[in-house]
């Protein structure tokens, strides 16, 4: 509903496809492959096929389909954060090949290395919910994509000055961001994976509070750039920048006090406004990358974002404060 409000709406049935059949691909394709090669052996780099996912696994008091299932939703969004930043210009088949890519070996090696026992997880990497397993994965390949295939036809003038193309519903846009934030505390609170003991419903009070103050404190913060800097805040943007404080709160919110989910969400924020080639008023996406001369901001939202969010767990981590109403 975002990608689709925030693009023509000739392109409406092309969007809503895609993004059924990343889900619809994905499924199918994380049974067969991608699960295997995410959690099956303890490799550095890479699990072991289990087609149909027949092998022994042990994850903690979840039956191993909960976790399966789970899991699947997660390779779905990587997949589907790529759709907006090849919005209005991509083959419907080659995009299907590209989501089932992902499903089958993107996500999964990837994953592998953070939530499978690689490299990374080795090294002590800490992603509580995705924020580099599934957003930043989807948010490289999405910026992959958008050099691939180049600006949509009519965003340059001749002059290669960049012109708005604006979305044509932002009613429907606003709605699937609010969507969004709610569905983002079944991501983060059920990464938990308990709720049976004080100490998990600790924990899960925590990632909710923390998930929500970052979220809010992004939107605002992005809204208030956007107002002094235009005379006037920007609704797309706004939105964006609560997109970018949930994404960037989602490695650490089982780790950080709310005052750094506050800071958090600041720092998204003001990236969020800041991250940019240039700004045209009245465009729907307001980024113009620089990589890719072309609308970036669900690319921004799920790559950047990211980053600022690990590098706050890591910060967070290394002088950490207890909480005292932990």
């Amino acid at each position: 509903m975002c990608e689709a409000g925030l693009t023509r709406a000739k392109n409406t049935g092309n969007i809503l496809m895609k993004n059924m059949m990343d889900f619809c691909i994905g499924t199918p394709a994380f049974w067969l492959v991608g699960f295997g090669l995410m959690f099956g052996g303890s490799g550095a780099f890479i699990g072991k096929l289990d087609p149909l996912i027949r092998g022994s696994y042990q994850f903690g008091s979840l039956p191993t389909w909960c976790f399966v299932i789970f899991q699947t939703v997660f390779c779905a969004t990587s997949a589907t954060i790529v759709s907006g930043s090849m919005a209005e210009r991509t083959n419907f088949k080659a995009y299907c090949l590209y989501s089932a890519m992902i499903s089958l070996i993107v996500y999964p090696i990837s994953g592998h290395w953070i939530w499978g026992g690689g490299w990374l997880s080795q090294l002590g990497f800490h992603d509580f919910a995705g924020s580099t397993a599934v957003h930043m994965v989807g948010g490289v390949t999405a910026c992959i994509g958008a050099k691939i295939l180049g600006p949509r036809i009519g965003k340059y003038d001749r002059d290669g000055k960049p012109k708005a193309i604006p979305g044509h519903n932002l009613t429907v846009a606003a709605l699937g961001v609010f969507i969004l934030w709610f569905c983002w505390f079944g991501f983060n609170g059920a990464s938990t994976t308990a709720m049976s003991t004080d100490a998990d419903l600790t924990k899960a009070s925590l990632v909710y509070m923390n998930t929500n103050l970052s979220a809010a404190i992004a939107t605002c913060t992005a809204m208030i750039f956007t107002w002094v800097r235009y005379g006037k805040p920007d609704v797309s943007m706004t939105l964006n920048g609560a997109l970018a404080g949930l994404v960037a709160i989602t490695a650490g919110c089982d780790q950080v006090s709310p005052v750094g989910a506050f800071f958090i969400g600041l720092f998204a924020g003001i990236n969020k406004a800041r991250f940019k080639r240039q700004v045209i008023p009245g465009d729907v996406l307001k980024l113009e990358a620089e990589v890719t001369k072309e609308r970036m901001g669900i690319a921004f939202v799920n790559a950047v974002a990211s980053v600022d969010g690990e590098v706050a767990v890591t910060a967070e981590m290394m002088f950490a404060v207890e909480d005292p109403n932990k």
